[in-house]
Protein backbone atom coordinates (compact mmCIF):
# COMPACT_ATOMS: atom_id res chain seq x y z
CA UNK A 1 0.00 0.00 0.00
CA UNK A 2 2.80 2.49 0.99
CA UNK A 3 4.60 1.49 -2.71
CA UNK A 4 1.08 2.25 -4.46
CA UNK A 5 0.45 5.59 -2.78
CA UNK A 6 3.86 7.09 -3.86
CA UNK A 7 6.61 6.41 -0.74
CA UNK A 8 8.86 9.52 -1.98
CA UNK A 9 5.52 11.69 -2.44
CA UNK A 10 4.09 10.56 0.95
CA UNK A 11 7.89 10.93 3.10
CA UNK A 12 7.77 14.55 1.76
CA UNK A 13 4.04 15.50 2.53
CA UNK A 14 4.85 13.83 6.46
CA UNK A 15 7.68 16.10 6.81
CA UNK A 16 6.21 18.91 5.54
CA UNK A 17 3.18 18.28 8.10
CA UNK A 18 5.81 17.88 10.80
CA UNK A 19 6.88 21.37 9.80
CA UNK A 20 3.35 22.78 9.14
CA UNK A 21 2.75 21.63 13.38
CA UNK A 22 5.99 23.47 14.39
CA UNK A 23 5.08 26.55 12.38
CA UNK A 24 2.60 27.41 15.31
CA UNK A 25 5.37 27.28 17.69
CA UNK A 26 6.32 30.88 15.58
CA UNK A 27 3.21 32.51 16.52
CA UNK A 28 3.91 31.58 20.73
CA UNK A 29 5.97 33.35 23.11
CA UNK A 30 7.18 37.26 22.87
CA UNK A 31 7.13 38.76 19.45
CA UNK A 32 10.89 39.60 18.63
CA UNK A 33 11.34 41.55 15.36
CA UNK A 34 13.03 38.25 13.71
CA UNK A 35 9.85 36.70 14.98
CA UNK A 36 7.62 39.01 13.51
CA UNK A 37 9.51 39.06 9.90
CA UNK A 38 9.50 34.99 9.50
CA UNK A 39 6.48 33.41 10.87
CA UNK A 40 3.39 34.38 7.71
CA UNK A 41 6.47 33.55 5.47
CA UNK A 42 7.32 30.16 7.58
CA UNK A 43 4.23 29.71 7.77
CA UNK A 44 2.71 30.01 3.99
CA UNK A 45 5.77 28.09 2.78
CA UNK A 46 5.63 25.18 4.55
CA UNK A 47 1.90 25.07 4.18
CA UNK A 48 2.53 25.31 0.51
CA UNK A 49 4.65 22.54 0.54
CA UNK A 50 1.91 20.28 2.17
CA UNK A 51 -0.72 21.16 0.15
CA UNK A 52 1.55 21.19 -3.34
CA UNK A 53 2.24 17.58 -2.56
CA UNK A 54 -1.17 17.01 -2.03
CA UNK A 55 -1.89 18.30 -5.27
CA UNK A 56 1.19 16.18 -7.02
CA UNK A 57 -0.58 12.80 -5.85
CA UNK A 58 -4.11 13.71 -7.03
CA UNK A 59 -2.65 14.64 -10.35
CA UNK A 60 -0.69 11.43 -10.13
CA UNK A 61 -3.68 9.69 -9.37
CA UNK A 62 -5.75 10.70 -12.07
CA UNK A 63 -2.70 10.29 -15.13
CA UNK A 64 -1.90 6.43 -13.69
CA UNK A 65 -5.88 6.16 -14.50
CA UNK A 66 -5.83 7.60 -17.73
CA UNK A 67 -2.59 5.80 -18.87
CA UNK A 68 -4.02 2.29 -18.47
CA UNK A 69 -6.09 2.90 -21.45
CA UNK A 70 -5.45 1.63 -24.68
CA UNK A 71 -3.13 4.17 -26.89
CA UNK A 72 -3.00 6.56 -24.01
CA UNK A 73 0.15 9.42 -24.44
CA UNK A 74 0.07 9.92 -20.98
CA UNK A 75 2.27 7.54 -19.48
CA UNK A 76 5.38 9.64 -19.55
CA UNK A 77 3.22 12.01 -16.80
CA UNK A 78 3.48 9.24 -14.46
CA UNK A 79 6.98 9.46 -13.86
CA UNK A 80 8.18 10.59 -10.13
CA UNK A 81 10.00 13.96 -12.33
CA UNK A 82 6.54 15.31 -12.87
CA UNK A 83 5.31 15.04 -9.24
CA UNK A 84 8.02 16.62 -7.98
CA UNK A 85 7.88 19.72 -10.64
CA UNK A 86 4.46 19.98 -9.54
CA UNK A 87 5.94 20.71 -6.21
CA UNK A 88 8.86 22.64 -7.24
CA UNK A 89 6.64 25.34 -9.04
CA UNK A 90 3.29 25.76 -6.69
CA UNK A 91 6.19 26.22 -3.93
CA UNK A 92 8.27 28.66 -5.79
CA UNK A 93 5.40 30.73 -6.91
CA UNK A 94 4.80 31.14 -3.19
CA UNK A 95 8.11 32.28 -2.35
CA UNK A 96 8.65 34.61 -4.99
CA UNK A 97 5.37 36.16 -3.16
CA UNK A 98 6.81 36.12 0.23
CA UNK A 99 10.08 37.55 -1.10
CA UNK A 100 8.02 40.32 -2.55
CA UNK A 101 6.38 41.25 0.84
CA UNK A 102 9.70 40.61 3.11
CA UNK A 103 11.11 42.79 0.72
CA UNK A 104 8.81 45.67 -0.06
CA UNK A 105 6.43 46.00 3.11
CA UNK A 106 7.90 43.64 5.78
CA UNK A 107 6.34 43.03 9.40
CA UNK A 108 7.67 44.65 12.57
CA UNK A 109 7.15 44.61 15.73
CA UNK A 110 4.80 47.53 17.16
CA UNK A 111 3.50 48.52 20.05
CA UNK A 112 -0.12 48.72 20.48
CA UNK A 113 -2.04 51.48 22.94
CA UNK A 114 -5.18 51.43 21.74
CA UNK A 115 -6.40 47.98 22.43
CA UNK A 116 -6.34 48.48 26.22
CA UNK A 117 -6.11 51.65 27.89
CA UNK A 118 -3.32 51.88 30.10
CA UNK A 119 -1.20 49.10 28.93
CA UNK A 120 0.91 48.54 26.20
CA UNK A 121 0.75 45.34 24.36
CA UNK A 122 3.89 44.53 22.12
CA UNK A 123 2.65 42.55 19.14
CA UNK A 124 3.25 41.67 15.69
CA UNK A 125 2.11 43.78 12.58
CA UNK A 126 1.58 41.81 9.35
CA UNK A 127 2.55 46.03 7.86
CA UNK A 128 0.95 44.74 4.33
CA UNK A 129 -2.88 43.33 4.90
CA UNK A 130 -2.57 42.68 0.87
CA UNK A 131 0.37 40.48 0.74
CA UNK A 132 -1.20 38.63 3.78
CA UNK A 133 -4.12 37.74 2.27
CA UNK A 134 -2.44 37.31 -1.45
CA UNK A 135 -0.60 34.59 -0.01
CA UNK A 136 -3.55 33.14 2.15
CA UNK A 137 -5.46 33.53 -1.19
CA UNK A 138 -2.83 31.63 -3.03
CA UNK A 139 -2.86 28.62 -0.95
CA UNK A 140 -6.47 28.30 -0.57
CA UNK A 141 -5.86 28.43 -4.68
CA UNK A 142 -3.99 25.33 -4.86
CA UNK A 143 -6.26 23.61 -2.10
CA UNK A 144 -9.75 24.06 -4.56
CA UNK A 145 -7.78 22.76 -7.39
CA UNK A 146 -6.78 19.62 -5.49
CA UNK A 147 -10.20 19.07 -3.69
CA UNK A 148 -11.67 19.78 -7.43
CA UNK A 149 -9.55 17.41 -9.36
CA UNK A 150 -10.07 15.14 -5.90
CA UNK A 151 -13.36 15.14 -6.08
CA UNK A 152 -13.29 14.68 -9.87
CA UNK A 153 -11.46 11.41 -10.00
CA UNK A 154 -13.22 10.01 -6.43
CA UNK A 155 -15.11 7.43 -8.28
CA UNK A 156 -12.31 6.40 -10.37
CA UNK A 157 -12.16 2.47 -10.28
CA UNK A 158 -9.52 1.57 -8.03
CA UNK A 159 -9.93 -0.53 -4.86
CA UNK A 160 -8.26 1.64 -2.65
CA UNK A 161 -8.71 4.91 -4.64
CA UNK A 162 -6.50 8.00 -3.08
CA UNK A 163 -8.29 10.76 -4.19
CA UNK A 164 -11.35 10.04 -1.80
CA UNK A 165 -9.32 10.84 1.30
CA UNK A 166 -7.72 13.55 -0.41
CA UNK A 167 -11.39 14.98 -1.29
CA UNK A 168 -12.33 14.43 2.44
CA UNK A 169 -8.57 16.33 3.61
CA UNK A 170 -9.00 19.14 1.60
CA UNK A 171 -12.80 19.79 2.34
CA UNK A 172 -11.52 20.24 6.02
CA UNK A 173 -8.57 21.66 5.07
CA UNK A 174 -10.59 24.58 3.50
CA UNK A 175 -13.43 24.42 6.21
CA UNK A 176 -10.76 25.61 8.73
CA UNK A 177 -9.45 28.22 6.88
CA UNK A 178 -12.70 29.76 5.22
CA UNK A 179 -14.26 29.43 9.38
CA UNK A 180 -10.75 31.36 10.09
CA UNK A 181 -11.42 34.52 7.99
CA UNK A 182 -14.33 35.91 9.44
CA UNK A 183 -13.23 34.96 13.26
CA UNK A 184 -9.89 37.33 12.23
CA UNK A 185 -11.17 40.40 10.57
CA UNK A 186 -13.32 40.43 13.94
CA UNK A 187 -11.09 40.21 16.57
CA UNK A 188 -7.60 41.67 17.03
CA UNK A 189 -3.93 41.26 19.24
CA UNK A 190 -4.25 38.20 21.00
CA UNK A 191 -7.17 36.59 19.98
CA UNK A 192 -6.29 36.59 15.94
CA UNK A 193 -2.90 34.96 17.14
CA UNK A 194 -4.76 32.55 18.78
CA UNK A 195 -7.05 31.91 16.46
CA UNK A 196 -4.28 31.23 13.60
CA UNK A 197 -2.40 29.04 16.07
CA UNK A 198 -6.19 27.28 16.37
CA UNK A 199 -6.18 27.12 12.87
CA UNK A 200 -2.96 25.63 11.69
CA UNK A 201 -3.13 23.18 14.28
CA UNK A 202 -6.46 22.07 13.49
CA UNK A 203 -5.88 21.83 9.41
CA UNK A 204 -2.32 19.97 9.97
CA UNK A 205 -4.17 17.24 12.09
CA UNK A 206 -7.25 17.38 9.20
CA UNK A 207 -4.81 16.58 6.88
CA UNK A 208 -3.13 13.48 9.03
CA UNK A 209 -6.41 12.00 9.75
CA UNK A 210 -7.81 11.83 6.18
CA UNK A 211 -4.67 11.55 4.33
CA UNK A 212 -2.90 8.71 6.79
CA UNK A 213 -5.49 6.85 9.09
CA UNK A 214 -7.10 4.90 6.78
CA UNK A 215 -3.72 3.93 5.71
CA UNK A 216 -2.59 3.08 9.19
CA UNK A 217 -5.66 1.21 9.62
CA UNK A 218 -5.23 -1.44 7.24
CA UNK A 219 -1.60 -1.80 7.18
CA UNK A 220 -1.96 -2.45 11.16
CA UNK A 221 -5.23 -4.11 11.72
CA UNK A 222 -6.49 -5.39 7.97
CA UNK A 223 -2.98 -6.72 6.64
CA UNK A 224 -4.93 -9.00 3.83
CA UNK A 225 -6.01 -6.30 2.46
CA UNK A 226 -2.16 -5.07 2.08
CA UNK A 227 -0.96 -6.81 -1.07
CA UNK A 228 -1.14 -5.92 -4.56
CA UNK A 229 -3.76 -8.51 -5.38
CA UNK A 230 -6.65 -6.45 -3.45
CA UNK A 231 -5.17 -3.26 -4.48
CA UNK A 232 -5.20 -4.39 -8.35
CA UNK A 233 -9.30 -5.79 -7.27
CA UNK A 234 -8.04 -9.09 -8.20
CA UNK A 235 -9.76 -10.47 -5.45
CA UNK A 236 -13.05 -9.09 -5.85
CA UNK A 237 -12.79 -10.26 -9.86
CA UNK A 238 -12.24 -13.92 -8.92
CA UNK A 239 -15.25 -14.11 -6.67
Amino acid sequence: MVRANNYSLSCILLVSLTFCFLSSLAFVGYPHTEKCLLRQATFGMVFTLCVSCILAKTVMVVFAFMATKPGSSLKKWTSPQVSYMIIVCCSLLQLLLCIMWISTSPPFQQMNTESKPGIIVIECNENSSIAFWSMLGYLGILASISFIVAFLARRLPNSFNEAKFITFSMLAFLSVWVSYIPASLSSQGKYTVAMEIFAIQSSSWALVICMFLPKCFIILFRPHMNNKEHLLGKNKAQK
